[in-house]
């Protein structure tokens, strides 16, 4: 395990990041990045994902130490977005979790936890993870406990879930994503692809 700063892998990391949005930047702007998972967009996430698992098996989990903070942000990106991964998301987030003080901000474990308990199918904690609804807005995904979720939001540096929701709803609007044409098919191509990649039975 290195503990000392490595500027060549906080070069990979910031590399692997930026093609990341480039690539979601480029669908978006030809409107095939919200036909469901694009196949360009999973070929990114996956190989990053194995690159990262290859950084962490060698170095451990690349925190600000190692890779500075924008360093270890783009590696939290990669990890969030390794969603054809489950068991390297689920390693991921105990790996987040046992680090060393001020090694992972709050807001990155909160949103990692939401996301693999979004996959899971179970209710998410923090508000932090959006989709279409049936009537056809982006809205928050079932929370528990919902009166509490601003309490907790507030505990990992995050502001209240409904301001949140405008912001978000905002953004969609003015980067013209639409919602999906038919909501039961793209709901159960979900689950389908969640099955085949191991999230769920």
């Amino acid at each position: 395990m290195d503990n000392a700063f490595l500027p060549s892998l906080r070069e990979d990391l910031l590399a692997m990041a930026a093609e990341d949005q480039a690539v979601r930047a480029g669908l978006a702007d030809d409107g095939s990045l919200f036909e469901g998972y694009h196949p360009r967009m999973e070929e990114v996430h996956r190989r990053n994902a194995d690159r990262l698992k290859a950084i962490i098996a060698e170095h451990g989990w690349p925190g600000r130490r190692l890779v500075g903070e924008d360093g270890a942000e783009a590696a939290w990106r990669i990890l969030q977005h390794a969603i054809g991964d489950p068991p390297l998301q689920r390693s991921g987030l105990e790996l987040l979790q046992r680090a060393g003080p001020g090694e992972v901000p709050a807001w990155q474990l909160a949103m990692l936890e939401d996301r693999i308990r979004m996959f899971e199918g179970r209710p998410q904690v923090y508000g932090t993870q959006y989709d279409w609804d049936e009537a056809g807005e982006i809205s928050p995904l079932p929370v528990e406990d919902p009166d509490g979720v601003d309490e907790r939001r507030r505990s990992v540096g995050l502001g209240p879930l409904d301001e949140n929701t405008r912001r978000i709803r905002g953004g969609v609007a003015r980067g013209g994503e639409r919602p999906p044409a038919d909501w039961a098919e793209r709901e159960r191509k979900k689950r389908e692809w969640g099955r085949s990649v191991g999230w769920h039975d």
